[in-house]
């Protein structure tokens, strides 16, 4: 799969995620310091949105200290769901109810065993079509489509 992938700082759990997700065969598509140019958390999540939005990636994973900028930053791009991750249970709910197509993480509080745990959750599970979220979806690409026409 063709992901991707940046930060707004380049350290251990970043290099960490960069090799397993070449090892599991991964397509990556880097930015910010993961190429080490320097780029602040709202521009790298702004790239890795717009690369995911304009389906020059299938999904992202975003980085920052919290993890909340970043998903923040992302959010506002029109067709990014990003979901700030904090777990695998949490990470199999944003695929599996919520369709996200960036996982965001914290540098702080996520460990490289932790972060594997929560990348294989992720490509793991899929979005499941049904009513409920079928309809909350829809919701969300009104709001999508709403906002972007009244800029």
């Amino acid at each position: 799969m063709k992901l991707a992938v940046g930060s707004d700082e380049r350290n251990e759990l970043t290099d960490a995620l960069r090799a397993y997700l070449e090892a599991e065969g991964h397509e990556l598509a880097l930015f910010g310091p993961l190429t080490g140019d320097k780029a602040s958390w709202p521009e790298v999540a702004r790239d890795v949105a717009k690369a995911v939005a304009e389906e020059e990636a299938e999904q992202g994973i975003l980085c920052c200290w919290t993890g909340t900028g970043v998903s923040i930053a992302a959010n506002k791009v029109p067709g990014v769901r990003a979901a700030l991750c904090n777990d695998a249970a949490t990470a199999r709910g944003a695929r599996l109810w919520n369709d996200a197509n960036v996982l965001c993480l914290s540098l702080r509080s996520t460990s490289i065993p932790l972060a594997h745990e929560i990348l294989q959750a992720w490509f793991d599970t899929r979005y499941v079509s049904n009513p409920e979220d079928d309809a909350c979806l829809k919701i969300v690409h009104t709001l999508d489509a709403q906002y972007r026409q009244s800029r």
